[in-house]
């Protein structure tokens, strides 16, 4: 973390929680209640909130209010996770920034998991070189049948080179290798409502007390228990980013070949395809060598068309954006 005070005797501190419109920075051990003075941007890109949690901020401090500040630098990030705003659809959202690591917790069953959501997630990760585990969250509830399908879904994603772990923040199944997982580094944690988030945090650091609530009966889906992104120190060391859980994913700010560079496996075989601009979806498979792939089984049929679905969102999204002239 930089230092804290500027020659310009502003202060440095790091983000730790983002309302939408006052940020808590942390500087040393003191928090400080922040705002922003004018507009600010990311890069090019518009967005809902210009500073998220983990972002590394100057501020000066407001004459005569005590822990009060105005932010009027955003230091250089390493890296951030964004979405596609769910109030406006042409903004989007930061998450977090500067993470040594994204935490995707699914389940299979209160909600059912969506592998396509994975994908999604995977995308947005892969994009800016973040390492992502898949945890898999309430063990506890899981039969023969979902063990075995568990164990399928773990092959898919283990041979693409993602790390997965089986947890029940109930029993306490694994929460030591999960605590090993968060050790001493910045992490984001997300997720659809319901999968257990914050019962697995406070499982592993009781002080973190986070509030938690039932999955619905009626339409077995969770309801939101974080409102805002929020940064924990952890008793054992390092600190995880709690985000709201996340309804669904967009990629305005994505190209097609984005999509086509970070499907691992796809953007491998496709080294081999006869031409060079080969969308591998209308083509023959003849000359496709990600097609082929699919068919040999090297490349799962749920990743490839999680892809499809995605490059089509996608390549269709940037043509209304060009004719907009955004």
């Amino acid at each position: 973390m930089p230092s804290c005070l500027t020659k310009n005797n502003s202060l440095k501190g790091l983000v730790y929680r983002s309302t939408g419109s006052w940020y808590e920075v942390r500087v040393g051990e003191e928090l400080w209640h922040c705002r922003i003075k004018g507009k600010m941007r990311l890069e090019k890109l518009p967005t809902t909130n210009p500073i998220a949690v983990g972002d590394y901020v100057e501020f000066q401090a407001e004459a005569g209010d005590e822990k009060h500040g105005i932010i009027n630098r955003v230091y250089p990030r390493s890296n951030y996770v964004l979405r596609q705003s769910t109030r406006q659809r042409n903004h989007l959202h930061l998450i977090a920034a500067n993470i040594d690591q994204a935490l995707l917790v699914v389940t299979l069953r209160q909600p059912n998991i969506k592998l396509g959501f994975i994908d999604r997630f995977l995308l947005t990760t892969a994009a800016y070189d973040i390492p992502t585990t898949i945890v898999f969250n309430k063990a506890d509830l899981y039969n023969d049948d979902d063990l075995a399908e568990l164990a399928d879904i773990y092959a898919i994603y283990k041979k693409i080179g993602y790390g997965a772990i089986l947890v029940s923040a109930q029993s306490g199944k694994n929460l030591d290798r999960f605590t090993d997982l968060l050790k001493d580094k910045i992490s984001l944690v997300s997720g659809h409502s319901g999968v257990g988030k914050s019962s697995l945090m406070n499982a592993i650091d009781a002080r973190l007390d986070l509030p938690t609530s039932e999955v619905s009966d009626y339409s077995e889906k969770g309801v939101h228990t974080t409102t805002f992104a929020e940064m924990f120190d952890l008793q054992f060391g390092g600190q995880l980013i709690d985000t709201p859980g996340i309804k669904e994913l967009g990629f305005i700010h994505l190209t097609p070949q984005d999509v086509s560079h970070n499907f691992k496996e796809i953007f491998q075989a496709s080294a081999n395809c006869k031409y060079k601009d080969c969308r591998h979806i209308g083509e023959p498979q003849e000359t496709c060598a990600v097609k082929t792939a699919v068919a040999k089984g090297d490349i799962a049929m749920s990743r490839y068309q999680n892809y499809i679905a995605i490059y089509q969102d996608i390549d269709e999204q940037n043509q209304w954006e060009q004719k907009k002239g955004w």
